[in-house]
C-alpha cells in the first residue's frame, strides 16, 4: 500500500480500491476530506471547541479546506438543533470563516442569525398557541375528559390540562403545520447560506 493511504480509514482505502488509480489532485481531495472528517467529528463529540477548530485549521493552511468544513458544518445544522448546539455551530461556521483571504462574515453571520431567530418564533408561536389552548381546555371540562374502553365496559377517564391539550386534533394539526413550515424555511436560509460561502 502506498504511504498516502496509510492515514487513510479503511472506509475511505476500501472506496479508493474500487475505483481504481487516482490522480493526485483526486488523492489529495480524499486525504483533506479525511481530514475534514476527523477535525469536524472531534468538533461534534465536544472534544475541541470552536478556537481549537480554528487553530487546526488555520495550522493546516490549506483554504480548500475552509469551505469544505464550513459545508458540512451547515448540513449539520436542523430545525431541530438545540440552541446551544446551534450556537456551537454558528461559532464554528464564524471562525472558518476569519481564516479565509475572501471573507463574507456579515452575509454569513446575517444567516446563521435568521436560523437562530426562525427558532425563538417557532418557539414563541408554539408558546403562544399553547397557552391560548390551554385557558380553552381549563374553562371547558369537558375537554379533560376522555372515553377508555376497557373490555366490555366504557370508563370515563380525567386527564391533566397538558394531556388534555396533547389529545386535541387542532393542537397535533398545529404542531405538525408549524414544524414544516418552520423546517422549510430553516431549509431555505441553510441553501442561502452555503450559496453566500466563497
Amino acid at each position: 500500500m502506498r504511504n498516502w493511504e496509510k492515514d487513510l480509514s479503511p472506509i475511505a482505502r476500501e472506496k479508493l480500491a474500487k475505483i481504481g488509480e487516482l490522480t493526485q489532485e483526486e488523492k489529495e481531495k480524499v486525504i483533506d476530506s479525511e481530514k475534514v472528517n476527523s477535525l469536524l467529528s472531534e468538533f461534534y463529540q465536544g472534544q475541541i471547541d470552536p478556537e481549537s477548530l480554528w487553530k487546526r485549521l488555520k495550522e493546516e493552511g490549506k483554504p480548500s479546506l475552509l469551505r469544505e468544513a464550513q459545508v458540512r458544518l451547515i448540513d449539520s445544522l436542523s430545525f431541530g438543533s438545540t440552541p446551544t448546539e446551534l450556537q456551537r455551530k454558528r461559532d464554528g461556521i464564524l471562525a472558518i470563516e476569519t481564516l479565509k483571504e475572501e471573507q463574507n462574515t456579515s452575509i454569513v453571520e446575517l444567516n446563521l442569525n435568521l436560523m437562530k431567530d426562525l427558532q425563538k418564533r417557532h418557539r414563541a408561536e408554539m408558546e403562544q398557541a399553547y397557552n391560548g389552548i390551554k385557558a380553552e381546555v381549563e374553562g371547558n371540562p369537558q375537554l379533560r375528559v376522555k372515553q377508555v374502553q376497557q373490555g366490555q365496559n366504557t370508563m370515563v377517564a380525567q386527564l391533566s390540562v397538558d394531556e388534555a391539550i396533547k389529545q386535541l386534533p387542532q393542537w397535533r394539526d398545529f404542531l405538525s403545520d408549524q414544524e414544516k413550515r418552520y423546517s422549510q424555511e430553516f431549509a431555505k436560509v441553510m441553501e442561502k447560506l452555503k450559496r453566500e460561502l466563497r
